[in-house]
């Protein structure tokens, strides 16, 4: 019996309607060492652009179900992420 998935254009294509399509993805992805301060602006700036986006949702839900361990997805970082 085959298992039933569903096609990959499915998964992705809220992406399409993404507040942050195109952006550079520093944003939302930390670099090797940040910390403190600078850790807390640059999530708090990518959560102002999720706040804005219309897929923040099926962003978060993708983030949840693919067990994304790194980056803000949703307008969730990876340790908020990891609580639920």
């Amino acid at each position: 019996m085959r298992a039933r998935t569903k096609p990959l254009a499915r998964v992705w294509e809220w992406q399409g309607d993404a507040a942050c399509r195109g952006m550079d993805g520093s944003v939302f992805f930390s670099p090797p060492g940040e910390r403190g301060a600078a850790r807390r602006e640059r999530e708090e700036a990518a959560r102002a652009i999720c706040r804005t986006c219309s897929v923040s949702g099926p962003c978060g839900r993708f983030a949840q179900e693919s067990q994304q361990y790194y980056g803000v997805w949703g307008g969730r970082t990876e340790g908020e992420r990891r609580v639920r």
